[in-house]
């Protein structure tokens, strides 16, 4: 999931500038900044492989409730004398009340994203400011492997309440590490030498602002897409080597060696991250940022630039409107993904091996779905709001999916062969949700705040995450333990979501952003770091 960036003629003034942290003699104007070279294009991708949330966002949630179920009990006989089945509810107390351990993970789900907004909006601005955004990713990508390891000392169901704290940490690393990766995008894009050259033609009157803008936007697409093509090929192996270590492990032979092997996974996952890590520490540019402005710290910065971003927004009519839209629409997504990730699980009795072959098909179709998306978008030159308008119509079809399993046990992620469609289905047609909505987020931004508003969509995005799993928590205790209730809520919301990017203008949006930019540029309310 990552990108950002475009703007024009006053923008293009920017491309053309020097990077500040060069020496004196190469801040003459109209220098070049550091182009982005192909080992540190390649570098960026490397890392993506890593980072593919295999161990936070797949098998760490797969175990946890894995815990919780060999650990809770049937609600139908008395308190803890009865194991939960395939055919029964499994509950257990949980923050003060009994709950079905679906509702329990949902909400620990909420709960994370809860912390992860949090300290988003407190270091998330970070950043843009100086040279700390690479620490940052650095320092949440070491965390998060930590994690991961730790799971080798949770594999016994007595200890599920230390898997609580572990899917909590273990989510907000990644995401946190992956959010501060995509952070590093728009320099990347901004500094592709074909990009300098358009920059410096439009300067020049050899090419106009559309074409400039035209080839920023494609190239914009061409790198998100081909990061998710790599991560996709490289977790691919990945998963190929996991079949191995299962086999090794006997993991179908039993419960115990099932529930070993989820934790052997997650280690082997960490592993992997930080070998493909390590390139990209090494290689990447660091590239300067914004000065803190006048009356701020590091410690207020973020709270700052969140409110400035949010006011700024208000007069950015089209951001506005998509930024209504992001936060509904991620919502639905990262709750749909969530709760159906919830009622895979139970489908397939949790067994590692099944749930390492389904991922092998999901990042198959997840690969081929992206490139596809790309191929089209080339071929006939489509706009990416018109690819990421095609791309919600297929998630909206995903909840539609599980809103019939409400009344009827025959269709509604109810079968392993769902499953296994499921899978296919969301590779194809809900990935490149990832890879548009990000260079949505660039195309309906001002380039010189593009890390402010990458923070603050960032912030919002967490905020919305954490809204979904909270509320479809609250209506499976409701509706009497019916799982798929969640998803009349996640419909609604994702219709509604829709008309705020029927309504969002790319034309009007561009020219917003450039009158933005020259009343910035009056102020100077952004300088860039001397």
């Amino acid at each position: 999931m990552s990108e950002k960036e475009l703007k024009v003629a006053a923008d293009v003034e920017l491309t053309a500038q020097p990077d500040r942290t060069e020496p004196e003699d190469a801040s003459i104007s109209g220098a070049r900044r550091r182009s982005t070279t192909r080992l540190e294009l390649w570098a960026f991708y490397v890392y993506y492989i890593g980072n593919n949330g295999l161990s936070g966002f797949n098998f760490g949630p797969s175990q946890f409730q894995n815990l919780l179920f060999l650990a809770g009990y049937d609600p139908s006989q008395p308190p803890f004398t009865a194991p939960c089945g395939a055919d029964t509810d499994c509950v257990l107390p949980y923050l003060g009340s009994v709950r079905d351990v679906n509702s329990i993970v949902l909400l620990t789900n909420g709960i994370s994203f809860a912390l992860q907004a949090a300290v988003l909006l407190l270091i998330g601005a970070w950043a843009d400011y100086g040279r700390w955004r690479p620490n940052i990713t650095i320092f949440f990508t070491v965390l998060a492997v930590a994690v991961s390891f730790a799971w080798l000392g949770v594999d016994d169901p007595s200890r599920w309440q230390a898997g609580v704290a572990l899917y909590i940490l273990g989510l907000i690393t990644y995401q946190c590490a992956l959010t501060f990766w995509t952070a590093a995008f728009p320099g990347l894009a901004r500094d592709l030498p074909e990009v300098q050259d358009s920059a410096e033609k439009l300067l020049s009157g050899e090419k106009s602002t559309s074409e400039h803008a035209d080839l920023e936007s494609m190239e914009r697409n061409r790198i998100s897409n081909v990061s998710f093509a790599v991560c996709s090929a490289g977790e691919i192996v990945i998963l190929a080597v996991m079949v191995g270590i299962l086999k090794g492990l006997h993991s179908d032979a039993s419960t115990e060696n099932n529930t070993k092997a989820f934790s052997v996974l997650i280690a082997f996952s960490g592993g992997v991250w930080l070998l493909c890590a390590l390139p990209w520490f090494l290689i990447e540019k660091r590239r300067p940022g914004l000065a803190l402005p006048a009356g701020a710290s590091m410690l207020t910065i973020g709270f700052k630039q969140t409110w400035v971003a949010l006011r700024e927004c208000m007069r950015l009519k089209q951001t506005f409107l998509y930024l209504i839209f992001y936060f509904l629409m991620g919502d639905v997504l990262n709750t749909t993904v969530t709760v159906i990730g919830t009622l895979q699980n139970s489908v397939v009795s949790y067994s590692t091996l099944q749930l390492t072959l389904l991922l092998i098909v999901g990042i198959v179709a997840q690969g081929a779905g992206i490139y596809l998306f790309w191929l089209v978008q080339k071929r006939f030159q489509i706009s990416t709001k018109t690819m990421l308008c095609f791309n919600v119509f297929w998630i909206l079809i995903l909840t539609v999916w599980g809103l019939i399993g409400i009344h009827t046990d025959k269709f509604g992620f109810k079968h392993v062969w769902e499953i296994w469609l499921y899978q296919a289905y969301y590779g194809l047609m809900v990935c490149p949700w990832y890879a548009y909505s990000q260079t949505m987020i660039s195309e309906v931004s001002p380039l010189p705040q593009m890390f402010l508003f990458f923070a603050l969509f960032s912030v919002v995005g967490k905020t919305s995450a954490f809204i979904g799993p909270l509320v479809s928590s609250a209506i499976i205790t409701a509706s009497g333990n019916n799982d798929n209730y969640p998803f009349v809520f996640l419909f609604i919301l994702g219709a509604l979501s829709t008309v705020f990017l029927y309504l969002v203008d790319v034309g009007k949006s561009r020219a917003e952003c450039e009158e933005f930019v020259q009343a910035e540029a009056k102020r100077e309310a952004f300088a860039d770091t001397p």
